[in-house]
């Protein structure tokens, strides 16, 4: 799943990654906590900076992805529910692709707590674009693999603005696509969660859909998405 994670799945916009460095001021001399770092593939993108990069992932083979990919980073194992840093000692907090993970009542305060004073905490997520044609056929064919109680990246970001421990949220949205072919297109698909944990004979019969959907539009799929970051700063 790691190997998948990393080969397939989108990287983050540049203007995304921008405007998370641009808020929290990720520079050179200053430290950014990645939490629930994954594979690195923000982490990659914030050491470019020249800031400090401390990536913590709770998952084993993330991890080991992770440090064989970004070996610059300070990859550390470790939750958000008990970050293993010391209290005051990071200038930032990006999270990406995992704040829905997160037990919000035990990780916000330890967030807060490794903050120091006015650091703030970025959020980020890559979705597919719902509002174009290729999208609704895909959500046809992952229908019956997308857990029930499963929300969107507005309603788990309210955790973070509607604690007393951070102030208000500032909200960016920012749009690309990527042009796929037929054997990157299902890397990508079988890489999201709750696919790779379903049932081999599903997750087969779902790669033929995939690959006759990639048929239909001659051979290339273009993927639009949206990348809605998330910004607020320590009460």
């Amino acid at each position: 799943m790691a190997g998948l994670y990393e080969r397939f799945r989108p990287e983050y916009p540049p203007a995304a990654v921008a405007w998370i460095v641009e808020k929290l001021g990720v520079r050179e001399g200053r430290s950014v906590l990645d939490l629930g770092a994954g594979t690195g593939k923000l982490t990659r993108a914030l050491l470019e900076t020249g800031a400090r990069v401390i990536a913590v992932e709770p998952g084993e083979a993330m991890l080991a992805e992770l440090v064989r990919g970004v070996p610059a980073a300070e990859a550390v194992h470790g939750a958000a529910e008990a970050i293993p840093c010391e209290t005051g000692s990071v200038d930032g907090i990006t999270v990406g692709q995992a704040f829905h993970w997160f037990r919000h009542d035990e990780a916000l305060p330890e967030m807060h707590r490794v903050l120091r004073t006015g650091g703030g905490v970025a959020l980020i997520w890559n979705a597919r674009d719902p509002d174009v044609p290729v999208t609704q056929e895909m959500k046809e064919l992952l229908a019956g693999f997308v857990p029930p109680d499963r929300a969107a990246p507005g309603a788990w970001s309210d955790k973070l603005g509607g604690s007393n421990l951070f102030g208000p949220l500032e909200e960016r949205r920012f749009r690309f696509a990527d042009a796929l072919d037929a054997d990157t297109f299902v890397g990508r698909i079988m890489s999201i969660s709750f696919v790779a944990a379903a049932p081999a004979e599903k997750r087969a019969e779902l790669e033929r859909q995939l690959r006759e959907l990639v048929a239909a539009h001659r051979g290339t799929i273009e993927l639009p998405y949206v990348t809605d970051v998330y910004v607020s700063y320590a009460g």
